[in-house]
């Protein structure tokens, strides 16, 4: 959820603003497109802001980057609400129960504006609900270590109705690696891994690789028999040397084995300069703790990164750089196996100039349209590979008893 650059961010009394003249206003065209064809986003983390701020995304209130009014404006149909468990529940306890915790809010929001939301189980509830003018919310676990271990809490979660879970998260876990972890325990998938991820082919349940190291996502590879998803991951060759993101190799091979990659618009995820931002601020602030013998206190350190940020622009990404992680992508892959996530209340303010909230769809297709993507190919990127996806791995499901 939280990279490096967004907790950096966070702290700063202020951060410099992208002009609105900088904002292309999309063309009657993107919006046309936007509007007729189902529009997936792999990763919204909206439930945390809803459980931490009190957000309110039917009005509006306390949100970040999603709510249902710019949803609709950006013809957004079916975003994935992320039930995300952070990585210290693993060690401390918990986790199952925080993620009911989270189901519980998305059910609510969906009980008290049933004409604006729906939870969706499945594709065809996607299109049901696309059909009756809402916004569909499908349900991805983000972590796996909710699972505690025991198989029948992956036949509960199903039962709640979460469709995707990723692994990992930000360390390791009984059940795979983390890109993030130094501590490879596992050294790809733990045995419980391995069963986990039959398990949700069992089920139906998407097998959702971002977060994980190379070796994991390579044992799932090697283990599933449904296609699997990343569901906001975006390209290492532009962030070399950065594992949270996919090798052109791992990108390949999930286009072999049916997949789709989503996307992801953080800046940290699409240009150098994003992802090794931290680095300078951070020796920056080690070197003025040792001029004045001490560490900073909170309000010292607060206003050492808002100085910090005012002399150093953090390089938030360009369309141009997404539409590059995207062209890469289908190259790599094939149009049949890309797709979009873009992380919104996720990643902090390092979203892209023109992306930054969800409203922006259209902006994203009109860049599409003039790298000549055709509309057939866009409508496979905003949602249709994700949904053909979803539904092969539906129809890889085998009748088990849990």
């Amino acid at each position: 959820m939280k990279s490096l650059a967004v907790r950096l961010l966070a702290g700063a009394a202020s951060i410099v603003a992208v002009s609105a003249s900088a904002w292309a206003q999309p063309s009657d065209q993107a919006v046309e497109i936007a509007g007729k064809y189902i529009i997936v986003d792999g990763h919204v983390d909206a439930p945390s802001t809803i459980a931490e701020a009190g957000a309110d995304i039917a009005e509006g209130t306390k949100t970040v980057d999603f709510d249902y009014e710019r949803a609709k404006a950006g013809g957004l149909d079916a975003p994935f609400m992320s039930i995300y468990v952070a990585a210290d529940y693993e060690e401390k306890g918990g986790a199952k129960a925080r993620a009911d915790i989270l189901i519980g809010l998305m059910e609510g929001v969906a009980a008290l504006y049933p004409e604006k939301f729906e939870i969706a189980y499945s594709p065809k509830d996607v299109r049901r609900i696309f059909e009756d003018g809402k916004i569909a919310l499908p349900l991805g676990m983000e972590n796996g270590s909710p699972i505690e271990g025991d198989l029948a809490n992956l036949k509960h979660f199903y039962d709640r109705g979460i469709r995707y879970v990723t692994l990992a998260h930000s360390k390791s876990n009984h059940i795979s690696d983390s890109s993030y972890d130094d501590n490879k325990r596992w050294d790809g998938l733990s045995p419980f891994g391995f069963e986990v991820v039959r398990a949700m082919n069992d089920l139906g349940i998407m097998v959702d690789v971002s977060h994980l190291s190379d070796a994991a996502i390579e044992d799932v590879l090697l283990t599933t028999r449904a296609p699997v998803i990343a569901s906001h991951s975006s390209l290492r060759h532009f962030t070399p040397e950065w594992e949270r993101n996919l090798s052109d190799d791992l990108v390949r091979k999930i286009g072999e084995n049916g997949g789709v990659v989503m996307i992801n618009y953080g800046s940290a995820f699409l240009n150098t300069a994003a992802n090794k931002y931290n680095e300078p601020a951070r020796a920056a602030r080690d070197a003025e703790e040792k001029r004045l013998g001490r560490e900073m206190t909170e309000a010292e350190r607060e206003a050492f990164q808002a100085a910090w940020l005012a002399e150093h622009p953090y390089p938030f990404a360009s369309l141009d750089q997404v539409l590059d992680h995207i062209d890469r992508a289908v190259e790599l892959a094939g149009i049949d196996h890309v797709g979009l996530g873009s992380d919104y209340d996720g990643v902090g303010d390092t979203l892209p100039v023109g992306l930054k909230d969800a409203s922006s769809y259209p902006v994203l297709i009109d860049g599409l349209l003039a790298r000549d993507y055709d509309e057939a190919a866009i409508e496979k990127i905003l949602g249709a590979n994700a949904l053909r996806v979803w539904e092969e791995v539906e129809a890889a499901r085998k009748k088990r008893k849990w």
